[in-house]
């Protein structure tokens, strides 16, 4: 035991004993960053070096011009680029902050209080987590119609709402909060509505960021809505404006303006998930998945 004494096993500062982590790790470091530069590259190039085989990794001519190609394109319908993308912005801030909240609120609610049937309600979102998104397209398209809600703006944000992973996760993390500081705040004359505001969501910021993060991610790339419930062209989306690209000009001629779309689209999840992945893992450790 002596030997080991005044030896740190993570020192705070660089030694020399760390040198072979940092061998082991850079290369795969550098690997995993590999189709990041890519994809930034990629919406940088010239259409000589686009069409170039084999492809390189690194642009050697940058140029703006897939860039300004693609904002001046119009639609066949004489829809702007601009109108996409804004369709999409508002959608996707709509479609988080509702979904924070409703899987927050809901979540407190299955941990916290009880109730007739609130075990078989959250079995329910649980077994929902075994279905994918194409098993449920018809009955959703069923329902769609029967609401009236064809050709309709807020049929790009209503599927989205419903998370069954969300409001598994913060469950999950807010059964770790102690009860005994809810009944403290209800001692206080603290309301459920004050309680939830000032107490549970304050301490319950990992699982928030990890519903933000998820629920922004589909919300950013879904493009069910502008390809099977909506007609007006001027009512869809980015994500789905980028899956006409290459039809409307020809796979050589949309090639550089898909490359630009594609950075676009990959860019605002890149800056999200860097500045949530910390909470990210802190929820999946309270949530009970190893």
């Amino acid at each position: 035991m002596a030997k080991f004494q005044g030896t740190k096993i993570n020192p705070k500062q660089f030694h020399k004993s760390q040198i072979k982590f940092y061998l082991f790790l850079i290369p795969f470091a550098i690997f995993m960053l590999l189709p990041l530069i890519f994809i930034f590259s990629q919406a940088f190039k010239p259409m000589s070096e686009l069409l170039q085989f084999p492809p390189q990794i690194l642009v050697k001519n940058p140029t703006l011009n897939n860039f300004r190609q693609l904002f001046s394109t119009i639609s066949t319908s004489g829809i702007p680029v601009t109108r996409y993308l804004f369709n999409s912005l508002l959608v996707t801030v709509i479609t988080v902050f509702l979904t924070v909240y409703i899987s927050t609120s809901a979540g407190y609610v299955l941990s916290k209080k009880n109730f007739k049937f609130k075990n078989f309600i959250f079995k329910i979102n649980t077994y929902a987590l075994m279905f994918v998104p194409i098993a449920v397209s018809i009955p959703r398209y069923l329902i769609v119609v029967k609401l009236g809600l064809i050709d309709k703006f807020v049929i790009n944000i209503l599927p989205m709402l419903a998370m069954p992973v969300g409001l598994f996760l913060v469950k999950q993390f807010i059964d770790q909060i102690p009860d005994e500081l809810i009944e403290a705040a209800k001692i206080d004359g603290a309301n459920d509505f004050v309680i939830f505001r000032k107490i549970i969501i304050p301490l319950a910021k990992p699982a928030v960021a990890t519903i933000v993060i998820l629920s922004f991610q589909s919300a950013w790339n879904y493009i069910e809505a502008s390809s099977i419930y909506i007609n007006n062209e001027s009512l869809k989306t980015f994500a789905y404006f980028m899956t006409t690209l290459n039809l409307a000009n020809n796979s050589v001629a949309g090639l550089g303006m898909a490359a630009a779309a594609s950075l676009i689209m990959f860019i605002p999840n890149l800056i999200i998930f860097i500045f949530t992945q910390s909470k990210v893992m802190n929820t999946m450790a309270h949530s009970g998945i190893k």
